[in-house]
């Protein structure tokens, strides 16, 4: 941690950043300070990240640096995978969380300046799918998609350029070269124009000199033809001789070979081209296509930093280590030994190996044929001399028609091997089925056998017994010669412990020596290094001591500032209204005096009074009326009671009279209780 913050500190006392920090100062920083460190730094980066946290909400902070954090895929330590801790710590400023995000970024500046210039716009807008079903907006987004990929092509170019070791300034001076020598040769021609003017009949001379030049042109442009038209004969004069002689060949091949073995040459390019069209050419291409799969999603994907390409090469790492303990684990499990049919196995992969190698030796052979033939042309239609005849001679002519011819033979002797081992191919495979067939016959004899005389798997136990004393007499052995071998080592390590010991005794002399002087130094090292570590510490403490008692004092000077300005203002106010008061008060003129502030109170203050004894007269009266009014409201209440009192005896008095009456009601008679 400590070498951490060295690095952030160092860092951030460079340019751009200048802080001007310690290891005290940076580690006693508010929160809000830290966060607006880190907010600085990611200015640098991208600098649309350069504001005030201050008139921020915190909220909106942290979803800003977070967005930005994403994009330059920093990933928190192990501890902090936590994605709400995460956030909660950048709100709150918290230094575990936000002093590894400042070694991370401060560590890769010009590599994050670039990735965030890119993703500016390679990082795509996202359109909902239902968005995509209009006209305009899909045709908007497919010129969007293209754009992005002109500025990857534009980007990519930029960047050749930029390391093609092309510089600018030499690409300068040598315009400004070409423009000088351009002025040269015009200054030349002028010389020369008038230098041909005081000749007499310049302009025919001058006609006659166009004319000479076009005419040698026509000329240059008729032995070019000439020659070509010569190249074409030639040519033409070459497939007529090879066509004579794949005549010829023909010919002689038809003479010398029966249509049997034409039939079984045939068959033996069939299945030849059958095999490279069927099972090599299909798996080429296959690995092909992934490797253009793999090249493409590399190609799409966003430039790769140091550290991205660390840690695929530590997934790599992983995952081939994965792969070897599986391997392990298979080849234990699988015991060669154990596996009767072993042996077939490997001379089936090994034939298939044979074939494999063979047909790449076929397809390597009929290239080099192919590119023998091409360069044969080429020489025979590019190498002529002046006069149109062949500069190849006799002898290199005949050279190469032996190593075609000695390639041919090997051709063919390969192709009969390839023929020979397909052959023995499929013998192994019927020996194989053969002694399956025999193992399986005589196995079931012998469990028949063993079930008759009441000895089931007497057999097995037996080839068991017997593998596993071969086992251990293979050991027993590998013991002996181990032994063996440690007995030779250790004697060999004992003389040369011997011969060392010996070798150091002096050196070892003159270390102890050595050591006791080491021992001395080293003590009056840490005594050194205790007295400057206390006299810094108290240098630093009081440094960072006398720095707050500067910073207090400064912010109660700008206070003591800030009021006295205040205090100035205001007595400035209240000295120019006073002055508009008495200019008002003091003028003659009515409507001037009623805007002074004394004629105004004066107003209001008649008002008040006018008010005070409105609101006087109206309690006097109240006060006067209040006993009859008294007397009025118990009177009404009263009143009241009493006219409550007779609704209940009315209701009472109408309650009992309805009982025991019949009231008759429509068609019906109906008896009340």
């Amino acid at each position: 941690m400590s070498e951490q913050l060295k690095f952030i500190v160092e860092q951030l006392n460079k340019d751009p950043f200048k802080k001007n920090f310690n290891l005290i100062t940076f580690d006693s920083l508010e929160p809000m300070q830290l966060l607006q460190i880190l907010n600085d730094v990611l200015a640098e980066i991208d600098p649309k990240q350069a504001i005030d946290i201050r008139e921020e909400m915190p909220e909106q902070t942290v979803k800003r640096m977070c967005a930005l954090l994403g994009m330059l895929k920093y990933k928190p330590p192990g501890n902090q995978s936590d994605v709400s801790g995460f956030r909660q710590g950048l709100v709150t400023g918290s230094k575990p969380v936000v002093h590894p995000i400042l070694y991370w970024l401060l560590q890769r500046v010009p590599e994050l300046k670039k990735r965030a210039y890119l993703a500016r716009f390679l990082v795509k807008l996202e359109v909902p799918a239902e968005f995509l079903q209009d006209d305009v907006i899909n045709d908007t987004y497919h010129q969007y998609e293209e754009l992005v990929e002109g500025f990857k092509t534009y980007h990519k170019e930029c960047e050749q350029l930029r390391t093609s070791g092309f510089s600018t300034a030499e690409i300068r001076r040598d315009i400004g070269a070409m423009e000088e020598e351009k002025d040269q040769l015009i200054k030349r021609v002028e010389r020369l124009k008038k230098r041909v003017e005081s000749v007499p009949n310049h302009q025919r001379m001058l006609e006659q000199a166009r004319q000479l030049r076009v005419e040698k042109e026509r000329e240059e442009a008729l032995a070019h033809q000439m020659q070509e038209q010569k190249n074409q004969l030639f040519q033409a004069e070459q497939r007529l001789q090879r066509s004579q002689q794949q005549l010829k060949d023909l010919r002689q091949a038809a003479a010398d070979a029966s249509p049997e073995s034409l039939m079984k040459r045939l068959e033996e390019e069939i299945k030849i081209n059958s095999y490279m069209v069927s099972e090599k050419l299909p798996k080429e291409l296959d690995s092909m296509r992934r490797t253009v799969q793999y090249l493409q999603k590399v190609a799409s994907e966003p430039a790769m930093g140091q550290a991205d390409l660390q840690e695929l090469e530590d997934k790599i790492r992983e995952v081939d280590s994965q792969i070897n303990q599986l391997i392990e684990k298979r080849m234990m499990r699988n015991d060669p030994m154990d596996d009767k049919l072993t042996l077939y196995r490997q001379q089936a992969s090994i034939i298939i190996r044979r074939k494999e190698a063979k047909a790449e030796e076929l397809q390597e052979a009929r290239e080099e044929l192919a590119t023998a033939e091409r360069e044969l042309r080429q020489r025979t239609s590019q190498g002529r001399g002046g006069d149109g005849e062949e500069v190849i001679r006799g002898d290199e002519l005949k050279r190469l028609v032996g190593k075609l011819r000695s390639k041919g033979t090997v051709y063919k002797k390969k192709r009969q091997e390839i023929t020979e081992m397909k052959a023995e191919y499929g013998v192994l495979q019927r020996t194989e089925e053969i002694l399956k067939q025999r193992h399986e016959t005589v196995q079931q004899k012998l469990q028949s056998v063993e079930a008759e005389k009441g000895i089931s798997g007497y057999s097995d136990t037996q080839e068991e017994l017997e593998r596993v004393s071969a086992i251990k007499s293979e050991l027993d052995e590998k013991k002996g010669r181990a032994l063996d071998d440690m007995s030779e080592m250790v004697k060999k390590l004992n003389s040369m412990i011997v011969e060392k010991k010996s070798a150091l005794a002096p050196i070892i002399k003159e270390l102890r020596s050595l050591r006791q002087r080491c021992q001395e130094l080293s003590q009056e090292y840490e005594e050194k290094k205790a007295q400057y570590e206390s006299c810094a510490a108290g240098l630093e403490s009081n440094r960072s001591k006398l720095e707050q008692d500067v910073k207090v004092l400064r912010d109660a000077t700008a206070q003591d500032e800030n009021q006295y300005h205040y205090i100035n203002c205001m007595s400035e106010m209240q000295i120019q209204r006073a002055a508009d008061e008495m200019k008002a008060y003091v003028s003659s003129d009515p409507q001037e005096r009623k805007k002074a502030i004394r004629e105004v109170y004066m107003k209001n203050i008649a008002e008040q009074e006018l008010l005070g004894k409105k609101l006087r007269e109206k309690q006097k009266m109240v006060k006067e009326s209040h006993s009859s009014n008294l007397e009025q409201v118990k009177m009404w209440r009263d009143l009241q009671q009493l006219m409550e009192c007779k609704k209940q005896c009315f209701i009472k008095a109408q309650n009992q009279a309805s009982i025991g009456q019949v009231i008759q009601e429509g068609e019906g008679d109906r008896l009340v209780l």
